[in-house]
């Protein structure tokens, strides 16, 4: 959630936030509406509370007709304390109700509107050149086809749409991936971490992904666990309720694991291949850091994005997201983006958010005051990824030959075997 003393002290930020973000900036109000009249219950109850325990003594000195007259007051006033408690808690739950409505305060600078008023910061690489002797680009699913590395037909057969299989050269390419990542973020000096997929209601609401995009997510209602679309979730929930040493610098943690999307509202949206699907992998970059150093340590999770991206020889773009195309967590999100040639257009890869205090703050997720008197205060979180299922369409498509056959980036190499994956029919 946002920071409470920043709402009280500095309302116009938040309510320039919403505006940028396209939400409704009379929440702001409503949210300090609501923290004066639980301010005002709790000082009620407390008031009340403490006149209780005052008569209380007065009726242990007095005796006789006197005490009896007392303990009639006394039992009034308890009435009155049960009902201000209630008064209380139930102005505390509209406040908290309010307050977590509020998504995370924009970053200054990024640009305002919705999903297509990013700013393109650079492109890197080129495009390639349709290889000699083909009319047309193969897309991914043509490839994968032919190289034996795809299978959505079985997928759709045994388990649904948005569901496939990948097969043979398909899966040791996505190990090889994966396992390419956690080797950059190792050498970065991230800890390697396979994660839960399934956790609790209070994690999942802790890094704000229970509010507008719930629908998103698989929910086992008989055991009440979310499946996680990231590893972003665990990985946040971690630390969940510590008190972390930072003095060395950021907590990093690489997670690998299975990811989960209901893809809800996206019907016909990407129904070919493998862009837009309901279980893919990802290893995923999370730091725990200071506040103030969140904005650099932004800046070194993209690093690490593009150096994975020019590892697999990609050509892509970097665009700073708009304020209403972020998550309720993030305050700032730079989105890599690869070149794909079938579509002749950039699509989504990898994404990296900075989410300052924001799910900090929910998880209870603190450090100590640096050169302070031993108080704590939240850390700031970020999240980025480095591979994931995904990658393989912009991989297929961009080192595609004439033949079919694939060309495997040099960097892949050591982890597949091979140096180029040659057609099965």
């Amino acid at each position: 959630m946002i920071d409470l003393r920043q709402l009280r002290d500095d309302p116009d930020t938040v309510r320039a936030s919403q505006r940028a973000r396209g939400e409704d900036e009379s929440l702001v109000d409503a949210v300090l509406d609501a923290d004066v009249r639980r301010r005002g219950a709790i000082a009620e109850f407390e008031r009340l509370r403490a006149e209780q325990k005052s008569r209380g003594k007065d009726v242990a000195k007095a005796s006789g007709e006197e005490k009896q007259a007392l303990l009639a007051g006394v039992k009034q006033l308890a009435e009155q304390v049960k009902a201000a408690q209630a008064e209380s808690e139930a102005a505390g739950e509209e406040f908290d109700g309010l307050l977590r409505r509020i998504p995370n305060v924009v970053v200054d600078g990024i640009p305002a509107g919705g999903e297509d008023d990013y700013e393109v910061l650079r492109e890197v690489g080129t495009a390639p050149e349709l290889p000699a002797g083909l009319d047309a680009w193969r897309d991914h699913l043509d490839l994968g086809e032919l190289l034996g590395a795809i299978d959505v037909e079985r997928g759709t057969k045994v388990s649904g749409s948005r569901f496939y299989f990948l097969t043979g050269v398909g899966a040791r390419l996505e190990l090889a991936l994966l396992n390419l990542a956690v080797a950059k973020a190792v050498a970065a000096g991230f800890t390697p971490m396979i994660t839960p997929t399934l956790v609790k209601p209070e994690v999942m609401a802790g890094t704000g992904f229970l509010g507008a995009h719930a629908a998103e997510i698989y929910h086992l209602a008989d055991d009440d666990l979310y499946l996680t679309g990231t590893s972003e979730v665990a990985l946040a929930g971690y630390h969940a309720d510590e008190i972390l040493d930072l003095s060395a610098g950021p907590k990093r943690y690489a997670g690998w694991s299975a990811c989960y999307r209901r893809e809800a509202g996206s019907y016909g949206k990407d129904t070919r291949g493998i862009i837009r699907v309901h279980q893919f992998h990802k290893v995923e970059m999370f730091s725990f850091c200071r506040v103030e150093d969140a904005a650099e340590e932004h800046a070194r999770l993209l690093a690490w994005e593009e150096e994975m991206l020019a590892a697999v020889e990609l050509p892509y773009r970097v665009i700073d997201t708009a304020a209403g195309d972020l998550g309720s967590s993030a305050a700032r999100k730079f989105d890599c983006e690869a070149w794909v040639p079938s579509q002749g257009r950039y699509r989504e890869l990898t994404s990296t958010s900075n989410c300052t205090t924001f799910q900090a703050r929910r998880l209870g997720i603190r450090e100590r005051v640096p050169e302070g008197d031993g108080g704590t205060r939240p850390v700031a979180t970020l999240n980025g990824t480095l591979a994931t299922t995904r990658w393989l369409v912009a991989i297929l498509e961009n080192h595609q030959q004439a033949d079919g056959s694939v060309r495997v980036p040099a960097a892949l190499q050591p982890f597949l075997g091979l140096e180029v994956l040659e057609p099965v029919r």
